[in-house]
């Protein structure tokens, strides 16, 4: 941090590097969300006496659902007429590009799929998943932070960051502003489902999910500096645009809930 109070950030992606392995900061954050939303999950799983069995069959499944769904996310929203004629370059997830709303879908669609197999209730699931999916985010916008991406515009704001990596303009540091978002997001959904429990009305959290983390999205990208060139000059951003269904969703979801009887 300098005299005038603008951090300077100029952390290296990479943790360490052995010959042809490297473990980056991302990498490490995006396994760590897995890591503790399966031990949340465990939990929630054994207090209400469900089988943990089908909980390492869902943590398959939305890990898979969660990749391939953020990976054609930012190739068809953010870049599709280069990977629509690249569709070899879609494969190189190692290269980065993962897009959180095609994550989101990729992660309902894995769902749907899983329920089906294992004729479990969709609803049921989803409440609970999106408690850790809210506490993913956080990890993830914290990766994004140490790959200095996803930042903001220009500030004068004394905790502005000058990402180094990028250039030198103060900026503001919207992967922060978003991790912090949706970890208290996290913190609301879990309390709720602790304090009702066996009284949780369907659709409660995962509507209040999708109100708190999108709308938390809609708001933070007028911060954001544009991520793709075909942005620049409109009113809302692709990310502002594919919040909106979800924030209706749960908007929908959260007033049904209100009107079930337990």
């Amino acid at each position: 941090m300098n005299e005038f109070g603008i951090i300077h950030w100029n952390a290296s992606p990479e943790i360490l590097s052995f010959g042809v392995l490297t473990i980056r900061w991302y990498g490490l954050l995006f396994a760590l969300s897995f890591i503790s939303g399966y031990q949340i999950l465990s939990y929630i799983f054994t207090n209400e006496k469900k089988s943990i069995k089908d909980l390492d069959s869902l943590t398959i499944y939305v890990v898979i659902g969660t990749i391939i769904g953020a990976r054609l996310g930012h190739c068809l929203f953010y870049e599709a007429n280069y990977y629509l004629s690249n569709p070899v370059e879609i494969l190189k997830v190692w290269e980065g590009g993962l897009a959180s709303h095609g994550g989101a879908i990729g992660i309902l669609t894995a769902l749907w799929i899983f329920t089906k197999r294992k004729h479990i209730k969709f609803a049921w699931i989803l409440d609970r998943l999106v408690i850790v999916v809210a506490l993913a985010g956080f990890f993830i916008r914290i990766g994004n932070f140490f790959n200095s991406e996803i930042y903001g515009i220009p500030t004068n704001l004394p905790w502005g960051v000058v990402f180094e990596l990028r250039d030198a303009i103060p900026r503001h540091p919207t992967q922060i502003y978003e991790a912090l978002a949706y970890l208290v997001s996290f913190v609301i959904l879990f309390l709720i489902y602790k304090k009702q429990k066996g009284d949780l009305k369907e659709g409660l959290l995962a509507g209040l999910f999708f109100i708190l983390v999108f709308t938390s999205r809609f708001l933070l990208e007028f911060l954001k500096e544009v991520q793709s060139s075909f942005e620049s000059g409109l009113v809302l951003d692709m990310g502002q645009l594919l919040s909106i269904p979800f924030i209706v969703v749960g908007v929908v979801l959260t007033l049904r809930s209100f009107s079930l009887k337990n």
